[in-house]
């Protein structure tokens, strides 16, 4: 169901808004904006033949492409001495950490114990700028260095053992990253180990490629799941003011009839009051007038008992009309009650008023 808070939008409408969005995924647009501007909307919809989601043209892309890689080959190569320098720092502490624990080879002291000082005389030339000359602030010379150096045959021995000891180092560590990656590689041989190894970083590659596939799918996802909570939203709120309307106008027929009942129900109330009132009057008369007066006093009482009779079935049809109307409350009710009873002492004194005038005038 279209939304109506925007005018009818045609097919062509709506693929150059749905080309725009796709083109610039990095952008804040919204699809609102692009109604309220369809101008700009059919100039991103140009631009996108021209550039890519980034908003390069090929000639800059392919420019982009080579620098990068460029840079990936100088930065390789200033990181190739680097990443060894480290990986020989690894092998001392290992070594060190290795003794402590009683877990290190024998006859292995001094090869890293020359290889230790190797490293840190290299570090302290190229910290303290030794190659230029002595340093300034220490007064440490090249000299001095070479005076605490191992001995030239120790070191000679050192660096014709360092490849097989760096071979190894390297393929503790490859093993390693390949017994994290794939855990079920563990027990297998080293040379099928080595092997797995070789290709893993096709299949990284091909795992990077499947998580980058995977997020351009979440983001088209996200985009349609937008586009359609949009939508959605806007529908809702059409319904929902439709709905405010109908719940007023069914509000102002049903409180039209609950007037018109409560009516009704008040003027019940009152007829059973009228005929409260006429019972207790006929009541007191007959209390009144008894068997025992004058025959005329019987007729009266007779005429009376026919009025009772009369008034109560009267009494009895405002009852059961009343009781329809129950549900307005108690407050009307103790109204006529207290009505009632006010409308009895009123009769009451006017009786003994007229019995006392008419024992004056016998």
């Amino acid at each position: 169901m279209a939304s109506s808070s925007h005018p009818q939008r045609s097919e062509k409408d709506n693929s150059l808004h749905e080309k725009a969005l796709k083109a610039f995924p990095s952008s804040d647009l919204t699809e609102d904006d692009l109604i309220q501007n369809p101008q700009f909307c059919k100039l991103l919809a140009k631009l996108s033949t021209h550039v890519d989601s980034t908003g390069l043209t090929e000639s800059l892309r392919k420019e982009l492409e080579k620098a990068e890689e460029e840079l990936q080959a100088e930065t390789k190569k200033w990181m190739r001495p680097m990443i060894i320098h480290q990986l020989l720092e690894e092998m001392v502490q290992e070594y060190i950490v290795g003794k402590h624990r009683s877990t290190a080879m024998p006859g292995n002291d001094k090869f890293y114990t020359t290889l230790e000082q190797r490293l840190l005389a290299a570090k302290c030339d190229v910290q303290l700028g030794l190659s230029e000359g002595p340093s300034s602030v220490l007064e440490i010379s090249a000299d001095h260095l070479n005076r605490v150096m191992p001995s030239e045959q120790d070191i000679q021995d050192m660096e014709e053992r360092l490849p097989k000891e760096l071979e190894k180092h390297l393929k503790r560590k490859a093993f390693s990253i390949l017994t994290y990656i794939q855990p079920e590689s563990e027990k297998d041989s080293d040379g099928l180990k080595l092997e797995k190894f070789n290709h893993l970083p096709e299949l990284l590659k091909e795992e990077i490629d499947r998580i980058e596939h995977l997020r351009e799918e979440n983001a088209e996802m996200a985009f349609r799941l937008t586009r359609e909570t949009h939508s959605y939203l806007n529908d809702l709120l059409e319904h929902m003011k439709l709905l405010q309307t109908l719940l007023l106008e069914n509000r102002l027929k049903v409180q039209t009839k609950l007037d018109r009942k409560k009516l009704e129900y008040l003027e019940a109330k009152c007829q059973l009051g009228v005929q409260k009132i006429r019972v207790e009057m006929l009541d007191i008369q007959l209390d009144t007038y008894t068997a025992s007066k004058i025959s005329t006093h019987k007729q009266i009482r007779e005429h009376l008992e026919t009025e009772l009779t009369a008034t109560q079935k009267e009494k009895q049809a405002a009852e059961s009309k009343l009781a329809s109307y129950e549900m307005f409350g108690q407050e009307f009710k103790d109204l006529a009650e207290e009505y009632a009873r006010l409308q009895v002492e009123i009769e009451a004194k006017k009786l003994a008023i007229d019995s006392l005038t008419k024992l004056e005038v016998k």
